[in-house]
C-alpha cells in the first residue's frame, strides 16, 4: 500500500514587493511523481537549493502544492478537512531538535504530542516508556533536555513524534548539527524504528553514507527528480552524482578509482567489508 504519493507536484515560493505585489516566484518543486511504499525506508538527497526539504514540508502539510497533488495515506494535503489526519499520519523531525522539544523534562516532552491528541493519560505514560525505550533513552526520562547532547536531544525528539504513533516519520536532515557519534545515534535509531516496528521512514540528507541502507535513494536536483533506484544502484553512478555536485560514500569513492586505475572491481561496493571482499577476490583471480 502507498503511503506516500505525489502526482505532478509542484511548488512555488513567491516573493512579494513592499506594495503586496508579485516580484518573482522561485519554482521549488517541480513536476514530481514519487510513490512510498508503507514500511519502506526512503532517503531523499540533493544540494542545496534542490527541493528535497520542500517536498518534506509538503508530506506534513506544512506546505500544499502549486499544482499537482500529493497524498498522504490515500488523502489529499490539499483538504483541509483530513490536515489532522495528515499530521497523525506523517510525523516531522527536524534539523534542529531544540526546535521541537519544549518540555522542562524529557517525559513531559514526549507525552506532550499525545496529550494534544486526547490520548487518555494511562495510554500516554505507556507510549511515552515505549517511544523512550525504542529510541533508548528511557534511562534519562527524567533529565531536563538541556542537559542532553545534540545527539540525545534529536533522539527525544523522534521519541516525541513516535509517541503519537504515525505511520510515517519525516526527517529533514536530523543530523545536520550533529558530530560523527550523535550522526550515528540518530541513524542507528531511525534504522530500528523502520526494521522493527515497521515505520515508513522518509529521510532527507546530504551525509551519503547514512543511505546506504535505504529501500530506495531519490536524487533531486532544482526540483525534479532526476535518479531514483536503491543505494546500489544509485552509488554506482559516481560520475553523474558527482555532476550533480554530491559525493558518495568514501569506500565508493575508492573502490571507483581502484576500478579506474585498472582493478577488476564492481561499481556501487557500499561498506569496507563488501570492498575487502572485492580485492581478495581479485587477487585470488590473479594467483
Amino acid at each position: 500500500m502507498k503511503i506516500v504519493k505525489a502526482e505532478n507536484l509542484e511548488y512555488e515560493y513567491v516573493k512579494l514587493d513592499e506594495d503586496g505585489k508579485v516580484e518573482s516566484t522561485l519554482k521549488a518543486v517541480d513536476g514530481v511523481n514519487l510513490d512510498v511504499e508503507a514500511g519502506d525506508f526512503i532517503a531523499i538527497l540533493g544540494h542545496n537549493g534542490s527541493g528535497k526539504s520542500t517536498l518534506a514540508k509538503h508530506i506534513n502539510a506544512i506546505l500544499v502544492p502549486t499544482e499537482g497533488t500529493l497524498y498522504v495515506d490515500g488523502k489529499d494535503t490539499k483538504d483541509p478537512d483530513k490536515l489532522w489526519e495528515i499530521r497523525q499520519t506523517a510525523g516531522m523531525v527536524f534539523q534542529n531538535p531544540d526546535n521541537q522539544i519544549i518540555g522542562t523534562i524529557v517525559d513531559e516532552d514526549v507525552a506532550f504530542g499525545p496529550e494534544n491528541m486526547g490520548v487518555p493519560k494511562e495510554e500516554i505514560w505507556r507510549r511515552v516508556e515505549k517511544s523512550l525505550k525504542s529510541v533508548g533513552m528511557w534511562e534519562y526520562r527524567s533529565h531536563s533536555p538541556n542537559k542532553l547532547s545534540g545527539g540525545q536531544k534529536q533522539r527525544v525528539a523522534i521519541a516525541g513524534v513516535v509517541a503519537m504513533q504515525p505511520k510515517c516519520i519525516v526527517l529533514d536532515e536530523p543530523t545536520a548539527m550533529l558530530d560523527p557519534n550523535g550522526r550515528r545515534e540518530v541513524i542507528r535509531t531511525v534504522m530500528e524504528l523502520n526494521r522493527q516496528e515497521k515505520v515508513t521512514v522518509i529521510l532527507i540528507t546530504h551525509y551519503m553514507e547514512e543511505v546506504i541502507y535505504a529501500d530506495k535513494v531519490i536524487v533531486m536536483d532544482e526540483g525534479k527528480v532526476v535518479m531514483q533506484g536503491t543505494p546500489r544502484e544509485i552509488f554506482s553512478q559516481v560520475e553523474k552524482l558527482k555532476s550533480l555536485r554530491l559525493d558518495v560514500p568514501q569506500v565508493t569513492l575508492l573502490a571507483h578509482e581502484l576500478r579506474k586505475s585498472g582493478l577488476d572491481l564492481p561499481e556501487g561496493i557500499l561498506s569496507i567489508e563488501e570492498l575487502t571482499a572485492a580485492l581478495e577476490q581479485c587477487r585470488a583471480g590473479k594467483a
